[in-house]
């Protein structure tokens, strides 16, 4: 699109026709950039079974392997080495996640997520060369950034460009993918455990290239995100990608009607917060009332608390700490297969939300599934407090763990990613999606950091007693979806800021698209956008 035809950008008020048909090309498109969760769940994963290896243990440690028919419930990590190695990731991803937010306004979001396999590479190189501790924690660190700018960034791209209608079925796919790597890491630490060389921790290591390999590569052939280039004023670059996103072309009435409520929105969200300097633009995300939901520090609170929630639920303590803990219950005599079983039925779980989420919405999947894993978290403390050291009881445990991780993998894993890429406006949506994304980083830092100590043998040795504090927090995230949570289900991005405006989170399933903001911003006689709209935002555009 010529920029001088810019100034005739056709509009509408007409709510149902903003969007372009979805086809199968554009599904195909946006679906490919959830890859990014199977190098961020496989680095998540690799490590939990790794920690457990006899090689690594003895490694690490200096302890010599135990005796044949000698326990070997103490021959594990000491509590103090297991945060560090767990927890340095998180640590790492917190601040990449933050760095992410303004790269992605700077050189845009498809250029932000290579740059982070770049990085993630680097850290990746780093751990597979290393003998001891020192180097294998710089490299989980440098690693962590590559996975901060990935995990913040991909869901701001796909929630950009996917649409309206499968919108939150395509970002649960990025759950879904997180899914698949956790899977895989478990599988190849499975099929490494007894090696006694480096190649037992090396080989899961070194595979994560491959992951960040594919997805820098494959991202590089997809289009930007057409909000990034209305956000920086160039809206011809915006309605080539639009029509390359929907199958159309662009003198397409739905391209332009597109591209003008995109537009018209970005005005109006500059007129509500008007454009300032660098450090202006990260105060405009805690701009406004907290007791409006439009206001900008209500939806900060909202993702980053969303982030939190989701780190609550305890799941990541069966990720992360899952193959020692099972080998500290002393019952059972294949921890790595226990391991990988919890995460089987994380991986079937979750592509059920890829239709519930869009059937009946965010808001009660996260209600329900909070119910759900409270349930069979205060059940699993119960049991294994009273009657823990029963091999049947212990059965029933992991059966209620693999209850408690299909709520989760239906419900709150893939929907807390879905509503932060949903509740931000353009002008601070990269900022808070990374502010949400490092929010999750940093609780789960914290979480990684103090379990090791409230279940360590040489530490707390709260074994399934550490299930009732799951539970508990799991009744927070309760209360905190039913009072809180907005539903967003078939609204287009705009859509969302027009019914935080006008209702609140437990009446805003009812909520219909009533008008456009290219209608309420001024349409000429001829149905197109003002001219006057148009120039002021090719004039504003900005990385800030």
């Amino acid at each position: 699109m010529p920029n001088e035809k810019l100034a005739d950008v056709s509009a509408t008020n007409d709510v149902e026709r903003i969007e372009a048909p979805i086809t199968w090309k554009a599904y195909f498109m946006c679906a490919f950039a959830a890859f990014g969760g199977i190098y961020f769940g496989y680095d998540s994963g690799y490590i939990n079974g790794v920690k457990a290896m006899p090689y690594f243990v003895r490694q690490q440690t200096g302890m010599p392997y135990p005796a044949e028919g000698e326990s070997d419930e103490g021959f594990v990590l000491e509590s103090w080495r297991d945060s560090l190695i767990t927890s340095i990731l998180s640590a790492g991803t917190f601040f990449g996640a933050i760095i992410a937010g303004d790269l992605a306004d700077f050189i845009g979001r498809r250029l932000t997520i290579i740059a982070g396999c770049l990085v993630f590479m680097v850290g990746v190189i780093l751990q597979t060369a290393s003998t001891g501790l020192g180097l294998l924690v710089a490299g989980r660190l440098i690693a962590g950034f590559g996975v901060g700018f990935v995990s913040a960034i991909i869901i701001l791209y796909m929630s950009e460009c996917s649409p309206r209608k499968i919108r939150g079925a395509i970002v649960s796919g990025y759950q879904f993918a997180i899914t698949i790597g956790l899977l895989l890491a478990s599988c190849v630490d499975y099929a490494t455990q007894d090696r006694d060389d480096t190649g037992s921790y090396r080989i899961p290591i070194a595979i994560q290239m491959l992951w960040a390999l594919m997805l820098g590569i494959g991202i590089a052939f997809l289009p930007e995100s057409p909000r990034y280039f209305v956000k920086r004023g160039k809206l011809d670059n915006a309605a080539s990608v639009l029509s390359r996103l929907r199958g159309q072309p662009i003198e397409s009435d739905y391209v332009q009607h597109e591209l003008a409520e995109i537009v018209a929105n970005h005005e109006y969200e500059l007129q509500v917060v008007p454009q300032g300097s660098y450090w202006s633009s990260w105060a405009n995300c805690f701009n406004g009332s907290l007791w409006k939901p439009s206001s900008n520090l209500r939806r900060t609170i909202l993702g980053t608390s969303m982030q939190m929630m989701q780190q609550w639920t305890g799941v990541n303590f069966i990720f992360y700490f899952g193959t020692s803990f099972f080998t500290q219950l002393g019952t059972i005599s294949n921890p790595f297969f226990i391991s990988l079983i919890t995460t089987l039925v994380n991986v079937c779980s979750t592509p059920i939300s890829f239709w519930t989420i869009e059937r009946f919405g965010r808001r009660p999947l996260l209600i329900w599934g909070a119910l759900g894993m409270l349930v069979c978290e205060f059940l699993v403390a119960i049991m294994g407090t009273a009657d823990g050291d029963n091999p049947n009881t212990v059965k029933a445990m992991i059966s209620f763990i693999c209850i408690y991780i299909f709520f989760f993998a239906s419900t709150w894993g893939p929907g807390a990613w879905v509503v932060i890429g949903e509740v931000f406006p353009l002008p601070i949506r990269s900022r808070g999606v990374a502010l949400s994304t490092s929010s999750n980083w940093l609780w789960n830092c914290i979480i990684t950091v103090i379990t090791p100590y409230l279940v360590g043998s040489d530490k707390g040795n709260l074994g399934a007693k550490v299930f009732f504090l799951w539970g508990a927090l799991c009744t927070a995230c309760f209360v905190y979806a039913y009072f809180l949570v907005p539903e967003t289900k078939g609204l287009s991005l705009e859509q969302v800021d027009k019914m935080l405006e006008e209702t609140t989170p437990r009446n805003s399933s009812r909520w219909v698209p009533h008008t456009t903001f290219a209608s309420e911003l001024g349409l000429t006689e001829k149905g197109t956008l003002a001219p006057e709209i148009v120039e002021d935002i090719e004039r504003k555009g900005s990385v800030v």
